[in-house]
């Protein structure tokens, strides 16, 4: 990540479990590597304190309020992929070779990025029992080697965060905070699920939010007393969201799982919802859900990538094994462009880049 300065407030069960200042010095326009330290307020304004010596201020003179340091726009990377799936039983490799296989052939890609944000397709806990359905996966390990490969957001909004219950999908909201991941989509309640996190990068604030419009029944859905994910369906509380945090943050990312398995383009409904979005005022959406790797396309002068399709899956067959990077890139102006870094599923839960982003900060 390559801000000279980055804040994240920590969002979980509807707490702010904390302010995570993180700083860099001596880098290029990549790699975060800094250890972070807690402080007891990151937004507070940047004061410079001058002591004169006592005997050369008269007594009458009134010291000039402290001034205000507004940080310079910079460049910010963003990145994003489809579905993430950690679970050792349905990717064996994950064992033989060690979970930092997942992220091994991508030349520190996320180490170099400003932020990236992944859809998780798995429960990260060891706790509940599984439902009755069936694919059932489940992800206790891996969460810290996923962290140390640059990934800082991880989407619960798909129909596998609670494959083992509730239970178990609160504890991986625990779980994922607990190794340096913030997970959006999924929450105590709708209100939690809808929290977005935010990170202050050069200069800007940026918002990411997570959607499920895929689910085995409604009660996966997140209400007032129930814990669950993101409503992914319905325009009206999508747009509520989006608005929420975009008035609080300069640009919204939103990560959603959508769309139908194995369709090649987007439904007419998914077109629907993100035009809604956008008008709302989210500036990119990553796409995942239907396992094949869509088009991306400009929406309002706003990326859309459909679905990203496989990511950290097995190799299954060439069309499941097409995948990418979603790349959007904030200019110091505001503008916001998109790209899709080509990628393919090499071997078992091993993707592995296959080209060269068209998109970057200089």
């Amino acid at each position: 990540m390559s801000s000279p300065f980055r804040v994240v407030v920590v969002l979980v069960g509807g707490l702010a479990l904390g302010v995570v200042a993180f700083a860099c010095a001596g880098q290029s326009a990549g790699g975060l590597n800094a250890t972070p330290t807690t402080q007891t307020s990151s937004l507070s304004s940047s004061r410079t304190t001058h002591h004169i010596p006592p005997t050369t201020v008269p007594a009458t003179t009134i010291p000039a309020p402290p001034t205000t340091f507004t940080p310079p726009k910079g460049w910010v990377v963003i990145q994003g992929t489809g579905d993430v799936n950690l679970d050792p039983s349905y990717v064996p490799a994950l064992v033989s070779e060690g979970f930092e296989w997942a992220w091994s052939g991508l030349d520190g890609l996320f180490l170099d990025d400003d932020l990236t944000l992944i859809n998780l397709e798995c429960s990260p806990s060891a706790l509940g029992t599984a439902e009755d359905k069936e694919f059932v996966f489940q992800c206790p390990d891996g969460m810290p080697e996923m962290a140390a490969a640059g990934v800082d957001v991880a989407n619960l909004g798909n129909n596998h965060s609670q494959d083992y219950g509730k239970e178990a999908l609160l504890d991986g909201i625990q779980n994922l905070s607990t190794a340096g991941v913030i997970p959006v989509g999924a929450g105590r309640t709708a209100a939690v699920a809808a929290i977005p996190a935010l990170f202050n990068i050069n200069g800007w604030r940026v918002a990411v939010v997570g959607f499920g419009g895929v689910r085995p029944h409604d009660g996966w859905i997140a209400t007032v007393d129930r814990a669950g994910m993101a409503d992914g369906d319905t325009i009206e509380s999508m747009v509520a969201t989006v608005e929420a945090a975009a008035s609080v943050a300069d640009f919204v990312v939103v990560s959603i799982h959508w769309g139908v398995e194995l369709d090649t383009a987007a439904t007419g409904e998914d077109v629907e919802r993100a035009e809604a979005m956008i008008a709302a005022g989210a500036d990119a959406i990553f796409g995942h859900h239907p396992h094949r790797l869509q088009p991306f396309e400009t929406v309002q002068g706003r990326p859309v990538f459909w679905s990203l399709g496989n990511f950290v899956w097995p190799e299954m067959s060439p069309a499941s094994a097409t995948t990418g990077v979603a790349r959007v890139v904030i200019s110091p102006e505001g503008e916001v462009a998109g790209c899709l870094i080509p990628a393919v599923i090499e071997s078992s839960g091993h993707p592995v880049l296959t080209g060269d982003p068209s998109c970057g900060a200089p």
